[in-house]
């Protein structure tokens, strides 16, 4: 089965322990710290919409963006009871196409780790560096080799009323490759427990990486933080915070 097939229909109750709040209280800081106003922001690979509907509750114009079709769905029903719902379209990433800029741009809970070949992240940076305004900015966050380790072997379980899972990882360090085996058993409405397995693959990219691909994009002022604090991240942090801007507009003389 295809990643986040099967999962999302559950996928907000079985992740009810993530701290949306925290993310978007980081975004908002890092959208008070440029000069050009932020309104309209894009939430890259928005999965349920859990951010992005977050942020639209804050006062935001949101675009999210997915490719997954399941995932979508469940995002445009957690946005139903919004005064001003989120605009969402299932893209790839790296085939990013909007029909203007965005003052701001978001992408939480390691959604680049899911680009397996670096080429593909050049495209995808590149996409977004179009359609994000002079001076705007792009917050992310990404897991590092030596969290993926960490992980290896290891099988972590998420429990629902109507849903259970098994979350299996195996990291091979030598191609920087994490392939995640999620075994997922879910209660159907004739009472019956049916299983569904899904695999996740993802790769890990070394912070200095990250910052090597958003400069050859056009990024600027690349700062990584740690644990969504405004510190410097340490070499062995499992999960880094990226801010970076695309160059601000020459004045004209």
């Amino acid at each position: 089965m295809n990643a986040y097939m099967g999962l999302a229909a559950h996928y907000d109750r079985l992740m009810d322990h993530v701290d949306y709040g925290a993310w978007a209280d980081f975004a908002e800081r890092q959208f008070a710290r440029i000069q050009t106003p932020v309104r309209l922001v894009l939430d890259l690979a928005c999965g349920t919409g859990r951010l992005t509907c977050l942020l639209a509750a804050r006062g935001y114009d949101m675009i999210g963006v997915d490719s997954s079709e399941d995932m979508l769905a469940q995002a445009q029903e957690n946005a139903s009871g919004l005064d001003r719902p989120p605009l969402f379209l299932c893209q790839r990433m790296q085939r990013l196409d909007l029909y203007g800029t965005v003052d701001a741009a978001v992408c939480c809970l390691d959604g680049l780790n899911y680009l397996t070949a670096e080429r593909d992240v050049r495209r995808a940076l590149a996409r977004l560096r179009l359609f994000l305004a002079p001076g705007g900015v792009f917050i992310f966050d990404a897991l590092t080799p030596a969290r993926f380790a960490a992980l290896n072997g290891r099988d972590f379980v998420g429990r629902a009323e109507d849903a259970f899972c098994v979350w299996h990882t195996d990291w091979n360090p030598g191609r920087l490759l994490a392939r995640h085996t999620v075994d997922l058993f879910a209660r159907g409405p004739d009472g019956l427990w049916r299983r569904a397995e899904e695999t996740h693959t993802q790769r890990a990219y070394p912070p200095e990486t990250w910052r090597r691909l958003l400069a050859e994009a056009g990024f600027v002022g690349v700062r990584a933080y740690g644990a969504r604090a405004l510190r410097r991240g340490h070499a062995d942090e499992g999960r880094v915070f990226f801010v970076a801007r695309a160059p601000a507009a020459r004045r004209r003389v």
